[in-house]
């Protein structure tokens, strides 16, 4: 009869024998391409040659520091990206996790019907490839597109969605003669005035943060009608039994079931709006006057275009530590409400 520890000592190297395939693959093209992304970001590499040579200078943490404290124009569009995706994640997080709890409260309901129809319906355009979505939409929104058409039949004049670079709080001040407040004007961080960091974002944006709410609530609504059909119909019927309507219903005793699934929703949510790219390449490449440019997108422009990888993957990495951030804030903020 072996002991406890025997057995553990006797299984670690059968476990370790499991399990190196997996991490194997995951060091060889994870882990690697990450420590490889993270040395060329320290250097000038030009994209010529190899990185890992002595022949390309080594730029130390200049990459990173021109994006916070240079005045020049890497620091003008980086802070613009982190403008324009910080309105995109404003907007599109909080729309896409409410919507998608609603579709799945509808298709959730004992008393609907055709249920395996409307699951297929709002499901079907998170399966759907995002670039065919992002062609239709850009026709769509095109100044003889179908958006402009219907709006014309109400007798509004639809706006150029890809050609006005005003924001919204712009657009709609200056219906009321407000151009631009010479205060917020005049003064401003980090390369942007102040005014540039509130005028909201552009029609262009708005109709990239529309298709996206679109493409995305499905994919959320399926977590969402799990958790939903985990939860206990007795606590339920206790709910109806003590007399609450549906709202109460609803807020005290569906939602904090489904904490754990917000949480998760929401922080995939987060990361999946802060790396947009796709949406951003095939319908504006960052236009109008690089109001839809976010920082995933000048990363690739910067390094394939501009062909300075150094700061390319500059820009990744201080992405990826805002993601993180964000993230750790965010579970921070929930484990205070949980306790």
């Amino acid at each position: 009869m072996f002991s406890r520890k025997g057995i553990r000592g006797n299984e670690q190297p059968a476990g370790w024998l499991f399990v190196a395939p997996a991490v194997l693959i995951l060091g060889l093209f994870m882990l690697l391409p990450i420590l490889m992304a993270l040395w060329v970001s320290l250097t000038r590499w030009n994209g010529q040659g190899s990185p890992f040579t002595g022949d390309v200078p080594f730029a130390g943490l200049d990459n990173y520091t021109r994006l916070f404290t240079d005045e020049g124009l890497a620091r003008q569009d980086f802070m613009t990206s982190i403008r324009n995706n910080a309105y995109y994640v404003f907007f599109v997080v909080p729309i896409q996790t409410v919507l998608a709890l609603g579709l799945a409260l509808i298709v959730n309901n004992r008393l609907l019907k055709g249920k395996g129809f409307f699951r297929t319906a709002f499901y079907f355009p998170s399966v759907t490839s995002s670039v065919a979505i992002s062609v239709v939409f850009l026709f769509m929104f095109a100044n003889g597109g179908a958006i402009n058409a219907i709006l014309a039949v109400f007798g509004i004049e639809g706006p150029q969605w890809f050609s006005d670079p005003r924001g919204l709080l712009h657009i709609v001040l200056s219906k009321f003669g407000v151009s631009s407040p010479s205060p917020l004007v005049d003064h401003g961080v980090f390369g942007l005035s102040w005014w540039d960091w509130l005028s909201g974002p552009s029609v262009a944006m708005c109709a990239i943060i529309s298709l996206v709410v679109w493409t995305t609530s499905g994919t959320f609504m399926v977590m969402f009608l799990a958790a939903l059909q985990n939860v206990p119909v007795q606590l339920e019927e206790a709910g109806r039994i003590d007399g609450a309507n549906r709202w109460q219903l609803l807020r005290h005793v569906i939602l904090p079931q489904l904490r754990p699934t917000t949480f998760l929703v929401v922080t995939l949510g987060l990361i999946g709006t802060w790396q947009v790219f796709d949406q951003i390449y095939v319908m504006s490449q960052g236009n109008p006057a690089k109001t839809t440019l976010t920082p995933a997108f000048l990363s690739y422009r910067t390094a394939f275009r501009d062909f300075d990888y150094g700061s390319g993957a500059a820009i990744s990495f201080v992405l990826f530590l805002i993601i993180v951030l964000l993230t750790l804030l965010q579970r921070r903020i929930t484990r205070e409400r949980d306790s």
